[in-house]
């Protein structure tokens, strides 16, 4: 009996498992799934959980029920490439085929204090600690995000939809908001910031961080509680292993996902060098086409000789509860339609998956 293991119930090992089950998979074939959790986190709406507009329950699905799947659930220790062995605290697990799908840590960039001093909302037990520790905050009290992305827009938004007594600054580098796309989407974000009292502080350089304060551009600013949304890299069993890293952190790997010195292992998501940002949606793509590439191999036929272009459609992003912003194929879309998609989009991927 030959063994695919599956490192990580993210979206691209949701995705592969979707496609592969019930019928593709080989008679000879099953399948373990290795995750430190017993449930799939929506990590696109952690940022809810540790707003405290959602809770727990919301933001996480089960695994796929199948007498093929052996879930085997705890903290991965070891990746042995060469004898082909998983390490799972004191467990042993052999593969045959593996995909490395471990997802992402937060990247500080070596700000002295930014690690130990600030919040997380990386995974679903950082972000449950991030609200307990917001839920405890005195009225009137300052919270800085540091890190004006999407998750970040989207904490700031709905931590005010969830705490109106709070002052909420929102730490950017750029001159105005998502300045890689276009200004009428920057703008319109800010005007729903400005609206909603929330300071949005440009050009900033967080350069140290300490209890309670922050030194932006190396001048102190006092704050209660600081979420650091600032960049995401690796994990750190991935970006050690002993194979090509790119300066990211990021597997480098052929155009089938493969590493290409180990060409039974895939690597999907945040792990992998891809030439788009990390997300779930890229994630997802490059879910499908793994899954491809292995049907294709267990029924012994050529793979083509160049795989199809990973074509990413935009993002989409919310405001709170009835205002949202989106790009998509090039195309700004802002207000209640961009949150009725981004809420579409999310009801499907629970419906299809649940």
């Amino acid at each position: 009996m030959k063994n695919l293991v599956l490192l990580g119930g993210g979206y691209g090992n949701m995705r592969i498992m979707s496609h592969i089950l019930p019928s593709a998979l080989p008679e000879n074939y099953s399948i373990t799934l290795i995750d430190r959790m017993p449930y799939h986190g929506l990590k696109p709406e952690f940022y809810e959980l540790a707003a405290g507009t959602k809770s727990d329950k919301d933001v996480r699905m089960g695994f796929p029920d199948s007498d093929r799947i052996n879930n085997v659930f705890g903290e991965i220790t070891d990746i042995n490439l060469d004898d082909q062995i998983i390490s799972v605290g004191n467990s042993k697990v052999d593969y045959d085929e593996l995909v490395i799908g471990l997802g992402c840590e937060d990247k500080y960039h070596n700000v002295p204090g930014a690690e130990e001093y600030t919040h997380s909302i990386q995974t679903l037990s950082k972000s449950r600690e991030t609200f307990h520790h917001i839920s405890e905050l005195p009225n009137g009290a300052k919270v800085g995000i540091v890190g004006a992305g999407l998750s970040g827009i989207e904490l700031a938004s709905e931590l005010r939809e969830s705490r109106s007594d709070l002052q909420i600054y929102l730490y950017d580098r750029g001159e105005r908001i998502l300045c890689r796309f276009p200004e009428k989407l920057s703008q319109y974000i800010e005007k729903w910031f400005k609206k909603h009292d929330v300071t949005v502080v440009p050009n900033s350089d967080i350069n140290r961080v300490e209890p309670g304060r922050i030194y932006n551009n190396d001048v102190p600013e006092e704050l209660d509680l600081i979420v650091w949304t600032a960049g995401i890299q690796p994990v750190e069993i991935v970006r050690n292993l002993p194979i090509d890293i790119s300066k990211g952190g990021r597997v480098i790997l052929n155009q089938y996902h493969q590493v290409p010195t180990y060409k039974n292992v895939y690597v999907v998501g945040d792990c992998a060098e891809l030439p788009h940002a990390p997300s779930a949606q890229l994630a997802e793509a490059q879910g499908d086409q793994i899954a491809d590439v292995m049907k294709l191999q267990w029924q012994n036929k050529p793979l083509p000789e160049k795989m199809p272009e990973i074509k990413i459609q935009g993002f989409l992003g919310s405001l709170g509860d009835k205002k949202g912003f989106a790009y998509i194929m090039d195309r700004t879309v802002t207000g209640r339609l961009a949150s009725i998609l981004k809420s579409g989009v999310l009801w499907m991927y629970k419906y299809h998956n649940g």
